[in-house]
């Protein structure tokens, strides 16, 4: 094993390690901000620097491929992204800003680990390092709100109900193949689940604990009171990497245990348009912004899921421009809700009202996002929902397409009222709080224009992207 196979992961033990040193000597939020923004910046220099890295460590159990160091690098810009949100935790009780700090950076590590796991023994450990840091992470919101500790407690529940079906679902399929390798697995998987209802009941069981981190119908119950009660920084790292870690590892999962199975296909397409459907008609309804997006995450599982049922290259490389699309888009989103609500408190319409006029670049941003995650062109939420949807389209999946585009037609309405929000006036014009002006430092606007302008370069030259996934995917076919 050369250093290079283990490299993002070194680095995040080592921040990990760094900021249990900091707790020890209670340092401040503004030194443990500027620490974590250093160290997800090296991870990102160390995910490039192990991109081509190949090998297989842990007896097997741990591939390290061009596919694994891809998603480390989307997680490694992912967590970056999320720390260049809002500078030094605002959200979150000071006396424990180290502890959130190290919390962050173990639930970074296990997803890290999961998207090289392929042994299923290795992949539910990952998924407990990286929810068990989460279980602590969500109640430290400061404030007397007390929903930060229901949101805490919905979370672990959910988390204990998809592990424990989770493993149920293992313990079939290890106990019909007698193995736990994903390569050992993928030869006699097929031809189980043709002949042996349990197989099918197992690897459903198993899907569900990955739906678990994707937020996908059935297990998404957890979702709009996680977003709504954990501060807002919190709240953007739950909504983008556990996403990105989920796709790897349902892409992995597909690819070697052969989906072409009919059965399968049909229940997980059943499955993608529920999530679609009811994310979006309860998105409809919302007026606080966080729980909006929560139901609209719901959704884009939905989409993502179509991508991944149209086994092949199109369909996984579509499915990684996506969740790639999606990352940028709801950094956008988080990004104006972290500026407008610098406290740290829950943002709802009302808040946004005038916003063109207090901040016409955040307004500008979350036009953007909005736009692009309503699939308008040229926002990069256009390109990747037509890419998903050709790929299906290709698999002959006529009837899920067309559910999705009516599901997509549906999300626009809720995003736009987004847009609507930010360039309405107030209505009671000489309100203090609509009337201030919002001011942005230099680390924060530049952040702004970057993200905007990364929304819309990856929407309009989708080709280098689309190019990479699919070298990426070669990988695993």
């Amino acid at each position: 094993m050369s250093m290079m196979e283990f490299l993002p992961e070194l680095v995040l033990i080592g921040m990990t390690l760094i900021f249990f040193g900091l707790s020890l000597f209670n340092a401040g939020s503004a030194l443990v901000g500027r620490v974590a923004l250093g160290g997800a910046g090296v991870l990102v220099l160390a995910s490039l620097a192990a991109l081509n890295a190949e090998g297989m460590l842990f007896f097997d159990a741990y591939r390290v491929d061009l596919f694994s160091q891809t998603f480390k690098l989307l997680i490694a810009l992912g967590f970056l992204g999320v720390l260049c949100l809002s500078s030094g935790f605002p959200g979150v009780r000071r006396e424990v800003s180290s502890e959130y700090a190290m919390f962050l950076s173990i639930s970074t590590m296990g997803l890290t680990f999961l998207v090289s796991s392929v042994e299923l023994l290795t992949i539910l450990l990952c998924l407990e390092i990286s929810s068990f840091a989460l279980y602590v992470a969500i109640p430290m919101r400061k404030g007397a709100h007390r929903v930060q500790y229901e949101a805490g407690i919905k979370y672990v529940l959910f988390g204990a109900l998809a592990t424990g079906i989770t493993v149920f679902g293992m313990s079939y399929v290890v106990g019909l193949t007698g193995t736990t390798y994903l390569s050992e697995l993928g030869p006699v998987l097929p031809e189980l689940v043709r002949s042996e209802p349990l197989a099918l009941i197992g690897l459903l069981m198993i899907l569900a604990g990955f739906f678990y981190k994707l937020a996908m119908f059935p297990m998404h119950f957890w979702t709009p009171d996680v977003y709504e009660g954990a501060a807002n920084e919190t709240t953007a790292f739950v909504a983008t990497l556990p996403k990105i870690a989920a796709v790897a590892l349902l892409i992995r999962f597909v690819a070697s245990s052969g989906a072409d199975t009919g059965h399968l296909i049909w229940i997980l397409s059943v499955f993608a348009v529920l999530s679609m459907t009811y994310g979006n008609l309860a998105a409809l309804v919302q007026n606080d912004i966080k729980r909006l997006l929560a139901f609209s995450s719901i959704a884009h599982a939905g989409y993502v899921m179509v991508g991944i049922l149209s086994v092949g290259p199109e369909g996984f490389a579509s499915a990684i421009y996506y969740v790639f699309g999606y990352m940028v888009m709801t950094l956008g989103c988080f990004y104006v809700i972290c500026q407008v609500a610098p406290a740290g408190e829950n943002l709802s319409f009302e808040g946004l009202k005038g916003l063109h006029r207090r901040s016409p670049l955040l307004a500008l941003t979350l036009a953007v996002a909005a736009c692009g995650m309503a699939g308008i062109p040229p926002a990069v939420g256009f390109p990747t929902k037509f890419l998903v949807f050709t790929a299906a389209i290709g698999k002959g999946y006529y009837g899920l397409v067309i559910l999705a585009v009516i599901n997509a037609a549906i999300s626009a309405f809720y995003y736009l009222k987004l847009v609507r929000a930010a360039y309405a006036l107030p209505e009671n014009e000489g309100s203090a709080e609509q009337g201030k002006g919002l001011s942005l430092g230099l680390p924060a606007a530049a952040f702004g224009v970057f993200i905007t302008a990364v929304i819309l370069a990856s929407g309009l030259f989708p080709e280098p992207i689309v190019a990479m996934a699919k070298e990426v995917v070669g990988v695993l076919l």
